[in-house]
């Protein structure tokens, strides 16, 4: 019988195969890690894959100028309350109504318009990207989430894993450790649209509010 630490990371590559066939590109995510080989961050502490999201913003909103999209870029990258759920919130807002950057005009006016992070309309638009094993360092804690799920290169999802084969971790395991992700390395879901866990058959997805009763079964568009 496999060991339990191969067995999850068999689960592990499953959910990026899944990710793969929806047209995801995947990695591994120690080889875009600060010294791998494919680097795509230059410390631990980014949870932003920081090119990913410029070349996004360029081709989403094309007629804008560089100085719009490096405004809308520092919002972004930059949150502006000591508080995740604050922030996580003002994110969300983004998403929705595009970032409120600011410009100067060639007649020397100030003009403000919004930047899309995302192209709902276009959806080959977006860069679509599933890593697993994705350090994160934040005040000297070190931690590594299973899957994380970066659109435009920033990380929208969060996936925990556990070990269905294991009788003594259930799934309640996953959630805990979610909720241990969200107090020590916080900043990795100041921009988090949910977060998933999984036992290998049953799935749930929740948001950074939701408590474990509200993490809600998956379920198919069939």
């Amino acid at each position: 019988m496999p060991s339990h630490n191969i067995y999850e990371d068999e689960l592990e590559q499953a959910a990026l195969e899944w990710f793969e066939e929806l047209g995801y590109e995947i990695a591994f995510a120690p080889d875009i890690l600060p010294g791998g080989d494919y680097p795509e961050r230059s410390d631990y502490s980014e949870v932003i894959l920081e090119e990913r999201l410029k070349d996004a913003l360029r081709r989403i909103n094309p007629d804008l100028p560089q100085e719009a999209l490096n405004d809308a870029l520092h919002q972004i990258l930059v949150p502006l309350n000591p508080a995740l759920i604050d922030n996580n919130r003002l994110f969300q807002r983004m998403v929705t109504d595009g970032v409120n950057a600011t410009y100067r005009a060639d007649d020397g006016r100030i003009v403000s318009k919004q930047v899309r992070i995302f192209d709902f309309e276009e959806v080959k638009n977006n860069d679509f990207l599933a890593a697993n094993q994705f350090t994160v360092i934040e005040n000297r804690i070190e931690k590594r989430p299973d899957v994380v799920v970066f659109v435009n290169g920033i990380p929208l999802v969060v996936i925990e894993l556990k070990n269905l084969a294991n009788e003594d971790v259930k799934i309640s395991d996953a959630y805990n450790q979610i909720q241990n992700y969200i107090s020590t390395i916080p900043s990795l879901f100041t921009y988090n649209a949910f977060a998933v866990i999984s036992d290998g058959v049953n799935a749930r997805a929740g948001t950074v509010t939701a408590d474990e009763d509200r993490f809600m079964m998956w379920r198919t568009i069939h």
